[in-house]
C-alpha cells in the first residue's frame, strides 16, 4: 500500500517528506539533500516547493578585463597590494571554478564567457589565455575608435576606456544573450557556488514573483551604512536582501536588458555621479537583490565601502585561487 501511494504521489506531481526517516520517498533523498530539480521546482524546508515558471536555457557571462590600471579614478591600492594582473588571474580562476561546479551538476544548461580586454599588453594576455584554455572563453579587444562618437570627451584616457569597455559589454549582451546575462568585472573572487546559488535563486525568486529580476553576487559594505530599508528573500541556500542600488558586477536577463536599453546606454556616455546612476534608476521599477551571506567578494582598498563584504575569510578566498605560473 506504502509503494502504491509513492507511485500514485509521484504521478500527480506531490513529494512526501517524512519527518520520522527525515527522506522524501518520492524524491528518493536524505531531507538534508538537495531536494530542488532545476527549472521545475525549488523545494526549501519547511517552506515547501515553488513550481519555478522562469525556466533557465542559457547563461552568457560577460567580462570585462583590464590588467593594469590598479583602481579607477583613484590613487588607492587593493587589498594584499599585488599588481592588478594578479587579481585578474584569480578573479577569472575563481570564475571557472564557479561554471565547473555548476557544470557538473546542471550540464544541460549552455555557458558561454566572453572577455572584453582593455588592451592587455602580450604577456598579460597570455597568461590569461594558458587560464582559460579549454573552457569556452572568448577574448575580445576593446576597440576604443568605435566608441568616439557615443562617449564623451573624458578627463583621461582611463575613465575613458571604462565607459567603452562597459559600454561593450552591454552592446554584447544584446546582440548574443539569450537569456541569463551575468555582468562581471576582473577584480572579484568567487566562492565556487556562486553561479549555481545566483542560477537557482534566481528561477525560485523570480518564479515567485512571476518576474524577471536583477541580481548582484556581493554583500558590499555600502549596503549598511545608511540603515534602508529593505525586504528579506529566500533563495537556494541563502537569505537574499532587496537593493536599490548595484556596482557594474550583476545578473539579469535579455529582457531587461531590451526593456531598459536607454539607461544602459545612458550610463556609458559620460563619468556619473554614482558612476552607475543611469542602473540605479532602474531599480525604481524593478527589483534587484544581494545575497547574505556575500557569493562573490570586491577586492578593493580594505577602507571602500563598495569592497569587501562582511564575514568572509578573505585570506583564504584569495590563496586558493593562485595561479601558478
Amino acid at each position: 500500500m506504502k509503494k502504491f501511494f509513492i507511485k500514485f504521489c509521484k504521478l500527480f506531481g506531490f513529494e512526501i517528506l517524512d519527518q520520522n526517516n527525515f527522506s522524501s520517498p518520492t524524491l528518493e533523498k536524505k531531507l538534508n539533500e538537495n531536494l530542488s530539480v532545476i527549472n521545475e521546482k525549488s523545494i526549501i524546508l519547511p517552506l515547501g516547493e515553488v513550481k519555478i515558471t522562469k525556466k533557465i536555457k542559457s547563461i552568457l557571462i560577460i567580462l570585462r578585463m583590464n590588467t593594469d590600471i590598479q583602481i579607477w579614478d583613484q590613487n588607492r591600492k587593493r587589498l594584499f597590494e599585488y599588481p592588478k594582473v594578479e587579481y585578474t588571474k584569480r578573479s577569472i580562476n575563481s570564475l571557472i571554478k564557479s561554471i565547473k561546479y555548476f557544470k557538473k551538476k546542471y550540464s544541460n544548461i549552455n555557458i558561454k564567457t566572453i572577455i572584453v580586454d582593455d588592451n592587455s599588453n602580450i604577456k598579460n594576455l597570455d597568461t590569461i589565455r594558458k587560464i582559460i584554455d579549454g573552457n569556452n572563453v572568448e577574448v575580445i579587444n576593446l576597440d576604443y575608435s568605435k566608441y568616439r562618437d557615443k562617449i564623451s570627451k573624458q578627463k583621461n584616457k582611463e575613465t575613458f576606456a571604462n565607459l567603452a569597455s562597459l559600454l561593450q559589454s552591454f552592446e554584447i549582451g544584446k546582440e548574443f544573450g539569450e537569456d541569463l546575462i551575468y555582468f562581471v568585472e576582473d577584480d572579484y573572487l568567487h566562492f565556487e557556488p556562486m553561479l549555481e546559488e545566483m542560477v537557482t535563486s534566481y528561477e525560485r525568486i523570480a518564479s515567485q514573483i512571476k518576474k524577471d529580476i536583477f541580481m548582484c553576487p556581493s554583500d558590499y559594505p555600502y549596503l549598511y551604512m545608511n540603515n534602508l530599508t529593505t525586504n528579506v528573500l529566500i533563495g537556494s541556500k541563502r537569505h537574499w536582501r532587496t537593493v536599490d542600488r548595484t556596482l557594474c558586477t550583476f545578473m539579469t536577463t535579455k529582457n531587461l536588458l531590451n526593456k531598459y536599453w536607454d539607461n544602459f546606454y545612458k550610463n556609458c556616455q559620460d563619468r556619473h555621479d554614482p558612476f552607475e546612476k543611469y542602473l540605479n534608476e532602474i531599480y525604481f521599477n524593478e527589483i534587484c537583490i544581494s545575497p547574505i551571506k556575500s557569493l562573490s567578494l570586491h577586492l578593493t582598498n580594505i577602507n571602500s565601502s563598495y569592497g569587501l563584504s562582511p564575514f568572509i575569510d578573505y585570506k583564504k578566498l584569495w590563496e586558493e585561487n593562485k595561479i601558478n605560473d
